[in-house]
């Protein structure tokens, strides 16, 4: 699990293809790459040869698969609304609706 203040090293695109060709092309070990190319890990290289050979990108992913695109400010104005609808109808207790409710009943 990660710390706070922890550093995290990010290699490049092209570092990442570089020692995933070094590995399977030229059968360097995982010990020369690590050391040549300053990685920490084994496990990083073969997530990386992993991913190469299914044919992944090693583009950073996160968030992506949430991002929606709208033709205007109305249509991401009514799917944001219909979001808050939704969510109202399945957490009626965080939006004081409970609370109202005990109010009118105790009269």
């Amino acid at each position: 699990m990660a710390k706070k203040g922890q550093h995290f090293t990010q290699y490049t695109p092209e570092l990442k293809q570089e020692v995933v060709r070094l590995k399977r092309e030229e059968g360097w070990t995982y010990r020369q790459l690590r050391e040549r190319f300053g990685i920490k890990s084994d496990a990083q290289i073969a997530e990386w040869v992993k991913k190469t050979q299914m044919g992944m990108s090693f583009e950073d992913q996160r968030g992506l698969w949430n991002r929606k695109t709208f033709s205007s400010l109305e249509e991401e104005n009514a799917y944001l609304k219909a979001q808050v609808d939704y969510l109202k109808k399945q957490n009626p207790n965080l939006h004081g609706e409970e609370k109202s409710q005990r109010l009118k009943d105790s009269k």
